[in-house]
């Protein structure tokens, strides 16, 4: 037993704890074995236990009751519950509960039982009161689970809104062939692989390499405007010169003609017109002749077995520019990176999907000055930002010499009005670091 003051008004007097009336004739329970402790030992313990002192529901483990005592100047406001589990802490915060109990708390004294102290059972006492089950002791889990989906749904939905459906406003286009432009990009990826060419090719040549090789690219780059030829003839021309030259040999005087030969061929796959026999005869300064342009031809097509059908940057350009929802500006940007790419041997080793990819990548940081590269881009291109920065970085090098050199072919064909001053952009230098 535990002594306190007396002159505490919440004060009660110990008992016997075998039922006898020692102070008071206070009457307790016989099965209440232990003694009990102060109040304020209780919400020193308690701390932390749900508040809510109207009632407590039954268990079979533990022994609850509701202690009122009269002498008490409000026994509304000082109900001691007893819970040998965890008792209730009365602190400043119940004061919302215990103004309920006193408001709501008419009982008749004939149904609680004669003597001092009520001993009253918690669900009975909460039927007497008809008081509503508090919000403290419902279920919370269901909500909560509700609102960890309700999350969930939310980031899905963002997620979704990040990823753009570039083809849904090509849904009424025929040319757009919305229906299976995955399925034709599936078939490109494919392809390029098998059609991709070795980057150390030019260790089988004897007699060129791959300065030769920049010098004739550059030159066709050169041809390939002053025709006003389309931009897919070029693509296809550089990659028949590779192809070609990974199965053949050539020597040194011939390499002009490897070129103006591939450039004919391109053109005859992708151009209306097409420049006749003269005039690639005119612009090679008359080097060669009609025979040697025929027999070369000849060559080519049968080194290559016909196939000139082969998926170069330009092709998936098209589709991951449309992806970045690029503007005039970023699409000459991202064709002046590609074009400096095809004049150097050591891009070769990047596929050409890969070099699309990179070159809107190095575009879009040198316009907008960070990086960029969205979810819609990244889920079009099936590359993601950190694969595209080691072919980023040769961009960023390429176009900072590109006004450099004897090779100025792209650089004077991008300075110009008609194509956006392209080359005049300060090169994207924070990709290098």
């Amino acid at each position: 037993m535990m002594m306190t003051d007396e002159n505490n008004p919440n004060f009660v007097k110990p008992t016997s704890l075998q039922g006898g009336s020692e102070m008071d004739n206070k009457k307790f329970v016989p099965e209440m074995k232990r003694s009990r402790r102060a109040l304020s030992v209780i919400n020193q313990n308690s701390v932390g236990s749900q508040p809510y002192p109207c009632f407590v529901n039954k268990r079979a483990t533990t022994q609850k009751c509701v202690i009122y005592d009269e002498n008490l100047p409000n026994p509304a406001k000082r109900p001691i519950t007893r819970k040998f589990a965890a008792a209730a802490q009365i602190t400043s915060s119940q004061k919302q509960h215990e103004t309920c109990i006193q408001e709501n708390t008419k009982l008749d004294p004939s149904r609680l039982g004669g003597g001092d102290h009520k001993f009253v059972d918690a669900e009975e006492y909460k039927e007497a009161m008809d008081l509503p089950e508090p919000m403290s002791l419902e279920k919370t889990e269901p909500a909560q689970n509700q609102t960890n989906q309700m999350e969930e749904v939310e980031m899905e939905d963002i997620f979704k809104e990040l990823i753009v459906d570039i083809d849904g406003d090509d849904a009424k286009n025929p040319l757009a062939v919305v229906e299976y432009i995955d399925d034709l990009y599936s078939y490109y990826r494919r392809m390029q692989a098998s059609s991709w060419v070795s980057p150390d090719y030019m260790a089988q040549q004897f007699d060129i390499n791959e300065k030769m090789r920049a010098i004739l690219v550059d030159w066709l780059v050169e041809v390939h405007y002053k025709f006003e030829l389309r931009e897919e003839t070029l693509f296809l021309t550089v990659n028949l010169i590779d192809r070609f030259l990974a199965k053949q040999t050539v020597v040194r005087k011939k390499l002009q003609l490897v070129g103006l030969i591939a450039m004919l061929l391109a053109c005859k796959y992708e151009e209306v017109s097409v420049p006749i026999v003269e005039d690639l005869i005119f612009i090679s300064d008359k080097a060669y002749t009609r025979k040697d342009l025929l027999d070369m031809e000849k060559l080519m097509l049968n080194t290559l077995q016909f196939n000139l059908s082969s998926p170069t940057p330009y092709v998936f350009m098209r589709r991951f520019l449309k992806a970045a929802e690029s503007d005039k500006k970023l699409e000459l940007l991202s064709h002046f990176f590609i074009e400096l790419s095809l004049v150097e041997y050591e891009m070769l080793k990047f596929l050409p999907s890969l070099l699309a990819a990179a070159a809107v990548y190095t575009a879009q940081c040198t316009v907008y000055r960070f990086k960029q590269w969205n979810k819609t881009c990244e889920w079009y291109t099936n590359y993601p930002e950190d694969e595209l920065l080691e072919c980023s970085r040769f961009m960023v090098t390429f176009h900072q010499k590109a006004g450099t050199g004897k090779l100025t072919g792209i650089h004077k064909k991008y300075s110009t009005s008609k194509f956006g001053y392209a080359a005049k952009f300060e090169p994207a230098f924070f990709l290098l670091e």
